[in-house]
């Protein structure tokens, strides 16, 4: 594959590309479920090809915005949260996929909250500094677009997806758990167990689409494992806190989805020909040792103590990310073992000795807590997995590698942002309330290919034409900016800061009146406009593309964004506030 040094990204021809879908078709006799990754048309088209770009002026305005009436509240309230100057980049999704390390299988913009991972947790976000000027803690965070100019052998994604086993993936539900009761932890024990059960069953299952993709298949599979997951979860959450132990909902881990991942892995990419030290440059993060799922049942009467200490261990985790991302360039090569990595084992073994201590004055004190006191600088490639009907709590995708933090399928050079605008709007037809805090919600789906694009966004355009959105890949005039436009749900369900699809809690407005569904308030609906300095000649010719899960192959109907509120209630007030007098306030 031949290579600029500038890093820049996928390009194929146009008749490489369309070879690549007849290839991929072939290789699977035909697909049970079409690829979608022509603009969401139902096309069986698996390439990023030329018919996947558009020029802007040839969509028709087709932005409809209801008129305000009666009652409607008018205001905008802006954020300023940078542009991801600090390169917080991750394949991690805190959102839809919460405690599963390279979730994404492909990589992330991350601005506001610094210390944001998939094992945070809401303390750790609250304790977090952030990018953003008026202190707001929330995490925003996008697929990076890149430039790859080199050419991929289609038959390269035949066979990745042909050799490709399917895999359920799911949150570790024990290692998210609060301290377990001594009376509750025989029984949740036997509930963890039987969640490993589910998912073997369901990763049995998806033996029997080895080698394709079917949508309607993987759909069947995910919402009666979400079921019956939910139903477990829920009782385990009421088994610890009826014993005494003090366990909020778990809703956040219930959903699984169906990986490609492999399919990744088996496709080569010079991001696997760097060097070790490249790789071992790209994307830092600190990984210690699960102390959750590693304790003895908890007596009545440690239970407070040791939650504390664990909301700790959690805290000085989260710490030390972000002084990764705020110290990165300093020092020398012992840097971070001795400015990071030192204190934090201090820290994490005075923690785990108040554990030791707090439940050995009412129990046998547990041995061996010690050893999970160090922990690691982890950047270097995994090894990937073979796939199998085993539970599976971690993809087998390496993590990002080299300069461009590249992965095997998602290539080249990373376009930074240009600009970025978040705002939260008002409502047509009402006045908005308050958003909770740690409300999480999302826009888009990053997988209409494997899961339907009943979700899915079209969010491409240019400055200055606004008033169209397309499906596909916008090619701009001259002098203007390629854009993305995330519009999130703007009413919410009064109750809930998440649901067990990472959907349901919250709605779209009626797209004609603006009205909220039955049951639903009006927030301050989130919008997030990220816009692009990419050259023109690499529009035309195709050469910019999205980063998307291996099934989708940079499918621009994929495109999709994630938020957490980490607003002070405070804050959030004010926001609401100037929103409902129709001012624009920032």
């Amino acid at each position: 594959m031949n290579r600029r040094k500038n890093g820049t990204a996928l390009v194929r021809t146009r008749p490489a590309r369309l070879a690549m879908a007849a290839l991929v078709l072939a290789a699977t006799g035909g697909l049970t479920a079409t690829f979608v990754s022509s603009g969401g048309r139902g096309t069986a088209d698996a390439a990023t090809s030329l018919d996947q770009f558009v020029s802007i002026e040839k969509v028709p305005p087709n932005v409809r915005t209801p008129g305000p009436a009666a009652g409607a509240s008018t205001g905008r309230f802006t954020v300023d949260c940078g542009t991801n100057g600090n390169g917080k980049f991750s394949p991690d999704n805190p959102v839809a996929q919460p405690g599963i390390r390279n979730g994404a299988e492909h990589v992330h913009d991350f601005v506001g909250n610094l210390a944001i991972t998939a094992n945070s947790s809401n303390a750790d976000l609250d304790a977090s500094g952030t990018t953003c000027r008026n202190g707001d803690k929330s995490s925003y965070f996008w697929p990076v677009v890149r430039i790859d100019r080199s050419v991929r052998s289609g038959r390269q994604v035949q066979q990745a997806l042909a050799q490709t086993q399917p895999m359920v993936v799911c949150p570790a539900v024990g290692k998210r758990l609060r301290a377990v009761p001594t009376g509750a932890r025989s029984t949740v024990d036997r509930l963890l167990a039987e969640l490993d059960r589910q998912q073997a069953a369901a990763n049995q299952r998806m033996t029997a689409t080895r080698g394709r993709i079917d949508a309607a298949f993987n759909r069947e599979v995910i919402d009666s494992l979400r079921t019956r997951r939910a139903a477990m979860i829920k009782q385990i959450s009421s088994t610890i806190t009826v014993a005494g132990g003090n366990q909020p909902g778990l809703v956040s881990l219930v959903d699984c989805d169906v990986s490609y991942d492999d399919m990744h892995a088996r496709m080569p990419g010079s991001a696997h020909r760097a060097s070790a030290e490249a790789a071992r440059a790209a994307n830092p993060r600190i990984q210690c040792p699960a102390v959750r799922d590693r304790l003895p049942g908890v007596p009545d009467r440690a239970l407070a103590e040791v939650n504390r200490a664990l909301d700790d261990l959690d805290r000085q985790v989260s710490e030390a990310n972000e002084r990764l991302v705020t110290s990165r360039g300093q020092g020398g090569p012992a840097f971070v073992d001795n400015a990071i990595l030192g204190p934090l084992r201090a820290k994490r073994t005075a923690a785990l000795d108040r554990i030791a201590i707090a439940i050995g004055r009412q129990a046998p004190r547990p041995q061996g807590l010690g050893a999970l006191a160090a922990c690691t600088l982890d950047q270097a490639p995994a090894t990937p997995a073979t796939p199998s009907s085993a539970p599976t709590t971690a993809t087998a995708l390496p993590d990002p590698q080299g300069p461009n933090l590249e992965l095997p399928g998602n290539t080249g050079g990373i376009v930074r942002p240009a600009q970025v605008l978040i705002e939260y709007r008002g409502n047509p037809v009402s006045k908005v309330v308050p958003m909770p805090k740690f409300l999480r919600a999302l826009t888009g789906d990053a997988k209409p290919t494997s899961r339907g694009p009943a979700n899915a966004r079209a969010t491409w355009t240019c400055s200055g034409f606004t008033d169209r959105l397309s499906d596909k890949y916008p090619i701009c005039p001259a002098g203007s900016r390629v854009q993305r436009v995330h519009d999130f749900p703007g009413c919410w369900d009064g109750r809930n800061i998440d649901s067990d699809n990472h959907r349901n809690h919250v709605a779209f407005a009626d797209k004609a009146t603006g009205a909220c569904p039955q049951g639903f308030r009006a927030i301050p609906q989130l919008r997030i406009t990220v816009a692009y300095d990419i050259p023109r000649d690499v529009q035309v010719k195709g050469q910019y593309a999205l980063d998307s899960f291996p099934e989708e192959n940079h499918n621009p109907f994929s495109d999709h964004n994630d938020f957490v509120n980490v607003n002070s209630a405070q804050t959030m007030q004010r926001i609401a506030a100037c929103i409902n007098k129709g001012k624009n306030c920032s």
